[in-house]
């Protein structure tokens, strides 16, 4: 064997002798940026919302549904009570003629009878008896198919009743989950992660708001001033201003943010939908650009979040969970458009806009369940 390949196989038997290198460890996945985790936060408020607003609506809708179903439970018994007093007199009519008492027909007792004006007094009775046997027949007919409908309709609004509350109860389910959710995210983060993630928010928001303004849509001169309602919608809202978020709650210590703008209205005695899509459904648009005071300025594809046009590019609402009523930019979140409560309604020709407290229009948006 040459030298050289010698040396060639005693170098692989060494190396072979040698105890395996570790294998080298895996990259640590990298963690969340704060953007990231904005990201997230986001989108579980705007879930724990939506949850929050479907139970608002079912709410209504199931207060609603009650209010009918007492009234059908009502009718039907009051309906069933007349149906027994007309078996009673027709009953009463049929044991009559069965002993007999109805047995001459009414032209026979004229011929036979020695008064004939006596006689004549009887055959008007008689047919007026035999009118009102007719008519108890015809109610008793129509009260049975009454009480028919009526109990289906009284079995259909109870099952209605059922249906929603699940699709209530499962609502709930839908913003605990959510809020849980964002307990759990929070209470992973450092203070400094905290700071970072609301200076990261105020720094979005700001530029968003300088991007809506650099369209020319909105006027933020405050030129515009609200109607008479409008105000006092918007002092409502304002009086509000520190108190804290609570989901599916409509004052008077804490809101959500439709029990807020709903709230503000129906005191200024123009009541309006209780929810953020109902609001946006069924009230009259108007243009970003055309807002005055008073109006609702509504957010997300689905309308999920509302709040109340202060003026000056600044809107009052109740944030999220965890936050308090507050004034922010309108750009705060992405917007969907506006409507307009009273929409023909006059502006007020002078207006003084409402009193807000130091620094209820600064800090972060960001809250989280307290309870």
């Amino acid at each position: 064997m040459s030298g050289k390949l010698l040396h060639t196989v005693c170098v692989a038997a060494l190396v072979a002798a040698l105890p395996a290198a570790p294998a080298a460890a895996a990259p640590e996945p990298p963690e969340s940026t704060v953007s990231e985790m904005l990201t997230q936060l986001r989108t579980l408020y705007q879930q724990a919302e939506e949850a929050t607003e479907t139970y608002n609506a079912t709410e209504e809708e199931l207060k609603a549904l009650t209010a009918e179903t007492k009234k059908l439970t009502g009718d039907l018994t009051r309906t069933r009570d007349s149906l027994a007093r007309a078996r009673a007199e027709a009953g009463r009519l049929a044991r009559a003629q069965y002993q007999g008492r109805t047995d001459f027909s009414s032209s026979l007792r004229l011929l036979l009878a020695r008064d004939p004006d006596h006689a004549l007094d009887q055959h008007h009775l008689l047919r007026r008896a035999a009118r009102e046997r007719a008519a108890i027949v015809v109610r008793l007919q129509k009260g049975e198919k009454r009480a028919d409908r009526l109990a289906t309709a009284s079995r259909k609004a109870l099952d209605r009743e059922q249906t929603l509350a699940e699709k209530q109860k499962k609502a709930r389910d839908d913003v605990t989950a959510r809020l849980k959710e964002v307990e759990e995210t929070l209470a992973t983060l450092s203070d400094e992660e905290v700071e970072q993630l609301t200076s990261l928010e105020e720094t979005e928001t700001a530029d968003a708001q300088r991007e809506l303004l650099a369209t020319g849509e909105l006027e933020p001169d405050g030129t515009r001033t609200p109607s008479a309602l409008g105000d006092e919608a918007l002092s409502y809202a304002a009086e509000q201003i520190g108190k804290p978020y609570v989901w599916g709650a409509e004052g008077p210590r804490s809101f959500d943010c439709s029990g807020l703008t709903s709230q503000a209205w129906a005191t200024a005695g123009r009541p309006i939908p209780r929810t953020s899509q109902e609001q946006w459904r069924t009230l009259p648009k108007v243009p970003l650009r055309a807002l005055r005071p008073g109006d609702l300025v509504v957010y997300f594809p689905k309308a999920t979040h509302v709040a109340i046009y202060l003026g000056d590019g600044q809107v009052i609402h109740a944030p999220r969970p965890g936050a308090q009523v507050k004034v922010s930019p309108i750009a705060a979140n992405p917007l969907l458009g506006a409507v307009r409560p009273d929409p023909t309604a006059r502006s007020l020709r002078s207006y003084t806009p409402p009193e807000i407290p130091t620094g209820t229009a600064g800090g972060s948006d960001e809250g989280y369940d307290e309870g």
